[in-house]
């Protein structure tokens, strides 16, 4: 039998295939603002994503998400870009050449921890290889990872070159396939089963229009909150309430999108809110916990060409005053990428019999009515 079928015969038997339900098809709206058409960090045009799960035997439960920003080649047309460490216990690769220079060269890659190596070898690899790269010397490769060893041999270092190359090639627009799947198959959060979440948002015209994206790894703990109703505590699950859930540690990497145009400085401030969005889902960015916010301008206008013959760039980009709607969208999108990557994974059962059950929706769907949170 070939490694192909006993992955899907994993697949099917662990009932990972099945479609999952979104928060918002259980009549749980997160927000004020409007959602894009997919609900999804591909909302903003020209934004990819592909994805590789590793799931076979008994212990190898990791993947990669790749997370693209444009078609063309991103090393020569470069897009302005920031990140903010909400806590730093994380293994962000290229992090200060983003932060000095402000923008991004390469697609943005997510794995586990110790996968961290290998997948920027590999992007450094696809872009040099890219036509129109060939005299190519430096390339700072960005890639985020959260921890994954309850449920993964991560010691075994199982993700290859090959499985990133697979993830970017398979990159697409379009629905993004969350819980379970990428660098998310082997994450928990808030004690369940956690994953790969995406949510989006658009502004009204009056407002400009613009549209975030957010796609989440998430992998941490604290006192889950679906929509204000306190779920973690309702359910008595949550850290330091006993031996078994007295760790809050973890990380969540939080990738942001948009197309409105953005300098630097305000897609660090875009960024933090981040943060704030992760809050409302209540995380706690504890002490073992790599937070992350990755914030991009996508705005075709504004990239950055690796050679130009001007001294000078001239761009338009948006004043601070119209930053505060750009603010709310991503709180809201950060918050319902979260919940979506919890309602959407299952149950896992993965290294030495390790099991990491699902939200347990048939006790939190009559809780979100007992404090009248579904519409």
């Amino acid at each position: 039998m070939t490694l192909r079928i006993v992955v899907l015969l994993f697949l099917i038997h662990n009932g990972i295939m099945h479609a999952q339900k979104r928060i918002r098809e259980y009549g749980i709206e997160i927000g004020v603002l409007e959602t894009g058409t997919y609900n999804a960090i591909t909302d903003v045009g020209g934004v990819r994503v592909g994805q590789v799960s590793l799931i076979y035997g008994d212990d190898i439960r990791t993947g990669v998400t790749a997370i693209l920003p444009h078609s063309g080649n991103i090393f020569q047309s470069k897009v302005p870009a920031a990140i903010y460490i909400g806590n730093g216990f994380g293994k962000l690769a290229g992090y200060s050449q983003v932060k000095e220079l402000g923008n991004i060269e390469t697609p943005i890659v997510l794995t586990n921890t110790l996968s961290v190596p290998v997948a920027s070898e590999a992007l450094i690899s696809y872009t040099l290889n890219l036509p129109g790269n060939e005299d190519v010397g430096s390339v700072n490769s960005v890639v985020g990872e959260t921890n994954d060893g309850w449920l993964n041999d991560i010691r075994g270092m199982h993700v290859q070159k090959e499985h990133v190359f697979e993830a970017i090639s398979s990159a697409t627009s379009g629905p993004v396939k969350e819980g379970n799947i990428g660098a998310g198959t082997g994450t928990i959060c808030f004690g369940y089963k956690g994953g790969i979440g995406t949510s989006s948002r658009v502004l009204p015209e009056s407002l400009g229009g613009y549209t975030i994206g957010v796609l989440v790894q998430s992998n941490f703990g604290g006192v889950l909150e679906i929509n204000g109703v306190p779920v973690g505590k309702e359910l008595n699950k949550y850290p330091y309430r006993d031996k078994i859930l007295n760790d809050a540690d973890g990380s969540c990497m939080i990738v942001i999108m948009t197309d409105a145009p953005l300098d630097v400085r305000n897609l660090e401030r875009l960024a933090k809110r981040g943060i704030m969005g992760l809050a409302k889902t209540g995380g706690i960015a504890s002490n073992g916990s790599g937070d992350y916010v990755i914030a991009v301008s996508t705005n075709e206008n504004n990239r950055i060409p690796y050679k130009s013959i001007s001294s000078l760039d001239s761009f338009k980009i948006l004043r601070n005053d119209e930053m505060s709607p750009l603010f709310l969208a991503t709180i809201e999108a950060t918050e319902e990428a979260i919940l979506n990557s919890l309602f959407a994974a299952k149950t896992q059962i993965g290294r030495q019999g390790h099991t990491i059950e699902a939200l347990p929706l048939d006790e939190v769907i009559p809780l979100m009515k007992k404090y009248n949170r579904i519409r």
